[in-house]
């Protein structure tokens, strides 16, 4: 697990939020296993708790966000993973019902949007400053990643 950046501490909420419950501690490629952690905690779920949990997530996360990164003096740290617990549910939003074909490529589409950052993630990524820009950019790879996933599925029925 990777330490927190002082003067963070691990129990606090703002900490516990931002790192998805600690899954953006694991490393390497946290954002990964927070996208993981994620999915693995919605693949069963009704569209509409994954919705609840999605409103939830962008909620808690801008407050976390805001408070890690002023805490911790840092931007977008790696361990900060609410950004893709949110991205990765719109995504999943796109593939109901639940397929498992259709979720694990929401999943792997996902992952390539917030690496690669194609537009317009990459103008969310370098244009918009704080918790809103760590949010957004995961939020329209998720959108992206979900529109790709709703056209697979269109395709294969």
């Amino acid at each position: 697990m990777a330490p927190l950046p002082a003067p963070l501490v691990w129990k606090s909420p703002e900490v516990l939020i931002a790192t998805g419950l600690g899954s953006g501690r694991i490393s390497p490629a946290s954002g990964t296993w927070g996208t993981l952690a994620a999915w693995v905690l919605a693949v069963t779920l009704p569209k509409t708790a994954i919705i609840f949990l999605l409103i939830l997530a962008c909620a808690a996360g801008f407050w976390a966000i805001n408070e890690f990164q002023k805490k911790s003096g840092t931007h977008d740290n790696g361990m900060i993973v609410i950004d893709e617990w949110a991205g990765i549910w719109v995504a999943m939003l796109f593939c109901m019902p639940h397929r498992l074909d259709q979720l694990a490529l929401a999943f792997l589409l996902f992952r390539i949007f917030d690496v690669l950052k194609p537009w317009p993630v990459s103008h969310f990524d370098k244009n918009v400053e704080g918790a809103e820009g760590v949010m957004l950019d995961d939020i329209v790879a998720g959108v992206m990643a979900g529109i790709c996933v709703y056209g697979y599925g269109l395709w294969m029925h």
